[in-house]
């Protein structure tokens, strides 16, 4: 089961941005990572916050991810929507804010049941190890109860299934449910308890829960008459138990024997606990891949869900277009998969066909056991057993089935994969196999769903928004947006920073940047002014696109200096707005006109976050921009300082040693290489050394 979960290959498109533009600087490539701000504070992610209002009112897992990709925490829930939600709303401790802190991105799988999403859990934590999951220390699989192939059998809770003549039942969900389980067997069955026998007989004996093979002779029919209730009772025969045990509490309460009858309560407690059948794992530990789809608009989704050892351990959901029949595209989906994945699993399940006048498979309801499957028994395509002999076995497998039968496309789409693969092809008809296969094609509708009401959330906040906003500010169209803002500590080192949203979506390859260079001291009208005129002057000069609004932060100075260039200077009439942002720095007003007024926005439109998002991001453009100039000025101004330096020989320190840092580490003896002698390499060390 590990060399198959290392073997799966997960493909990541990731799209990065391109710097352009002439004679002003394009975009840093370093941008911050989603979900923080230029001013340092923690936000929701754009990506995030839209999964968060899809999330289905389902149990299931959920898998958090970090910057990189990397799964840093698995949990489950009984609701996925309000658990999920809840690390991103109110407070929390400190580790659950470290937690957050490192989330970009999630992911989940829809279950059937809390149990099934207990047992997810478990099989995704092993996968993962994620970094803020509590690990197992004990073992990395799920526990089994054993009968041993002994003389004198024994029951035994285990986590490693070897093949030893042994009988292994389970998997459990936890230990303590397998414990639970197999002291009732003990009280029931009395097997030997001991590992190696003693000398004389032990307390179980004279509890009556061992027949003590240790001084009496114990023949061989008991054993396994015993062995053969215990499969039976662990096979799902528990309930002619559990009715037994029924009795036995009912009787001791009428005797007034309660703590008794509380003890025969808790039996039944944990029969009814731990022998729940599960969809999410088949008691026979078989490797198996189960498939699904959903179509929907054009598009379809296949599903994946990778059972190994019975378990289910993964899964993978591929969206694309389709232009076939769909039941056509997706097995040919299912062969290209397979011509590429050499690890074949020992069976395959797939759906049939979808039926026009009945509803879809996750909705049918499935009863009984039977299933109409394919045949060979072999692994993957080292197949000892000749093709017409498996074929036979699968005809037969057929007859017997209890009803079920494929129609023509089915039985060729799956002989024809069959024989290929020489891997047994199933499309269950009914029983848990069939509701696996449901399973599959439940979350196949969900990725799909779930594809199609983010790109419809999406554009009520982008393009609908712009529409909008152009509605309250009486224009025809807000097609394209640029911003400015200014940013400086006390005068020094100013520069201004211009973003561009398009069709209400940040263009980042049309972001600049600009350092001012005619102001002097903390004026940030004539920087507004200095930074629309060189911007303008080029849009005329290049015959740029212009753009449809200018957005400025700040109030009435802001707005009039813009005006004042763009119509006085350079006879250009392009609506301006300005945003006004409240003691905490927070988007609050929209103002536009002449004079400039307030525009009526709701704080909860989505007009007023389409200006929330564009003056976050020409905030975070410009600090981190000032940040930079910042860092770099102090740097000069440090080696300026040192008779002897000049610009060329600043760059070429820099350049040679890379950081302050290194240079004042460095030895007399590495300024050679720069004809740099050793009077004057001891003295930029020197100086260096001597600055806190």
């Amino acid at each position: 089961m590990n060399s198959f979960i290392t073997s799966l290959a997960v493909v990541q498109l990731r799209m990065g941005d391109r710097s352009g533009g002439k004679g002003e600087k394009a975009v840093n490539k370093n941008d911050r990572p989603a979900g923080e701000t230029g001013r340092g504070t923690r936000r929701v992610s754009e990506t995030i916050h839209n999964k968060l209002a899809l999330l289905p009112d389902q149990p299931g897992c959920y898998l958090m991810k970090n910057a990189e990709g990397t799964v840093i925490y698995v949990g489950k829930a009984k609701v996925l929507k309000n658990r999920v939600r809840s690390y991103f709303t109110g407070s929390h401790n400190a580790k659950t804010q470290k937690l957050v802190s490192e989330i970009r991105d999630f992911e989940y799988i829809v279950t059937s049941s809390n149990m099934e999403a207990l047992i997810l859990e478990c099989n995704l934590i092993k996968q993962y190890h994620p970094r803020y999951n509590v690990l197992l220390k004990d073992d990395k699989t799920f526990p089994y109860i054993k009968i041993t192939h002994e003389v004198h059998p024994k029951l035994e809770v285990t986590r490693r299934v070897v093949k030893d003549k042994g009988k292994y039942f389970g998997p459990y969900p936890n230990a303590y449910a397998a414990q639970e389980t197999k002291k009732l067997l003990d009280r029931l069955y009395p097997l030997r308890k001991c590992k190696t026998l003693p000398d004389k007989v032990c307390l179980y004996y004279h509890m009556g829960q061992c027949v003590a093979p240790c001084e009496f002779e114990v023949d061989k029919k008991v054993y396994e008459d015993m062995v053969q209730e215990i499969t039976k009772f662990l096979n799902g025969g528990h309930a002619d138990v559990r009715e037994l045990l029924k009795g036995k509490m009912e009787a001791a309460a009428e005797a007034l024997e309660f703590e008794r009858a509380k003890e025969y309560r808790d039996q039944i407690a944990s029969i009814d606990a731990i022998m729940e059948k599960q969809k999410i794992t088949l008691a026979d530990a078989m490797d198996r891949d189960i498939f699904g789809f959903a179509t929907d608009k054009g598009w379809m989704c296949v599903q994946i869900l990778y059972m190994r050892q019975g378990k289910l351990i993964e899964r993978r959901a591929s969206t694309f277009p389709y232009y076939g029949e769909p039941y056509d595209d997706f097995m040919s989906f299912v062969s290209q998969y397979y011509s590429d994945n050499p690890a074949l699993p020992k069976e395959i399940f797939l759906p049939g066909m979808p039926d026009k006048d009945t509803p879809p498979a996750d909705e049918a309801e499935a009863s009984g056991d039977s299933a109409v499957e394919g045949s060979s028994h072999s692994e993957g395509h080292h197949n000892t057993e000749s093709l017409s002999e498996a074929v036979g076995k699968l005809d037969e497998e057929a007859e017997l089935a209890d009803g079920g039968e494929l129609n023509e496309g089915e039985e060729d789409a799956r002989s024809a994969l069959q024989k290929w693969l020489r891997v047994k092809v199933v499309l269950p008809q009914r029983g848990r196999k069939k509701e696996v296969v449901a399973m599959a094609m439940n979350n196949a509708k969900v990725t799909l769903d779930e594809k199609f009401r983010l790109i419809e959330r999406d554009e009520e906040r982008s393009v609908k928004a712009a529409e909008g906003l152009a509605g309250y500010l009486g224009l025809d169209s807000v097609r394209r947006i640029e911003a400015f803002d200014n940013s400086n500590i006390q005068g020094t080192d100013p520069v201004s920073a211009m973003v561009v949203f398009t069709d209400g979506k940040p263009d980042k390859k049309e972001y600049r940047k600009y350092k001012v260079r005619t102001v002097q001291g903390p004026d940030d009208y004539e920087t507004m002014r200095e930074v629309i005129r060189r911007r303008y002057e080029r849009v005329l000069k290049e015959s740029l696109e212009p753009p449809d609004l200018i957005v400025v932060d700040g109030g009435k100075g802001q707005i009039s200096a813009a005006v004042d260039v763009l119509e006085n200077e350079l006879g250009l009439f392009i609506p301006v707005c300005g945003l006004v942002k409240d003691a905490k720095h927070k988007t609050a007003q929209l103002m536009t006109g002449d004079p400039p007024a307030i525009v009526p926005l709701r704080r909860d439109s989505q007009e007023f976050y389409l200006l929330q998002r564009i003056q976050d991001e020409v905030h975070r453009f410009a600090i981190t921009f000032h940040r930079d100039t910042r860092a770099k000025s102090m740097i000069a101004s440090r080696l300026d300082a040192i008779p002897g330096i000049g610009e060329k020989r600043r760059k070429l320190l820099l350049k040679h040693f890379g950081s302050i840092k290194k240079i004042r580490e460095a030895s007399v003896e590495d300024f050679r290489p720069l004809s740099i002698g050793d009077k004057l390499a001891a003295q930029i060390i020197e100086s260096l050394r001597e600055e806190p």
